[in-house]
């Protein structure tokens, strides 16, 4: 099994090149998705959160009102460290539970958005980020997604930097140009894995 992280800035079109690698046969991990699982009603998760939180971080139908609690953790470093310590050893062991279900010699894909700023990089056989200009990524959740820029800006200030990023890179995949451009790219990338995951 070879164990990849994928990140990549807000804007950097990681979700795209995280398709095309499940299109190819990576077995996709999203931690995003995960941690929206984890505290779904019924769950252990959401129940925690409930107790940590109070009840004024819930829907009338009993589901998570994520901008409530936003609005309570964003504004608190105390209280955002309360909830990362609620989801993510819930996120980390849901992870290791599709890791071990993917097979020996499988490529498993872990979507990260956040890898570098939580220094996860050695947790990976190796690391893939997918680079974007900061001008393509601001352009791109302005026009794509319609945030203001001043949103985009603060969502970017919020992430590592573009060179941090680099820095705990060990495939890079530029998409700074056209999405027809991604394909080619990725399909690269998908071989380089492989052909390491047969060598481990």
């Amino acid at each position: 099994m070879l164990k990849v992280g994928l990140t990549g800035g807000i804007g950097a079109g990681k979700s795209e090149v995280s398709l095309l690698l499940a299109r190819h046969g990576a077995v996709v991990i999203d931690a995003d998705r995960i941690a929206r699982e984890v505290v779904e009603p019924g769950t252990l998760g959401l129940t925690a959160v409930v107790e940590a939180f109070g009840p004024g971080i819930l829907r009338p139908d009993g589901s998570l009102d994520r901008p409530a609690l936003g609005s309570i953790v964003f504004a608190d470093s105390g209280r955002l460290a309360t909830l990362n310590g609620i989801v993510h050893p819930l996120v980390g062991a849901r992870s290791a539970e599709l890791e071990r279900a993917a097979g020996d010699g499988a490529v498993v894909v872990h979507d990260v958005p956040l890898l570098t700023e939580n220094g996860l990089a050695p947790l990976y056989d190796l690391v893939v980020v997918v680079d974007a200009s900061p001008e393509t990524q601001l352009q791109r959740l302005v026009t794509l997604r319609g945030m203001t820029e001043s949103d985009a800006k603060a969502r970017m200030a919020a992430q590592a930097t573009r060179a941090e990023r680099l820095a705990v890179a060990d495939v890079v995949v530029d998409n700074d140009g056209p999405i027809a451009d991604l394909g080619p790219q990725v399909g690269r990338v998908w071989s380089e894995l492989t052909a390491r995951a047969a060598a481990t």
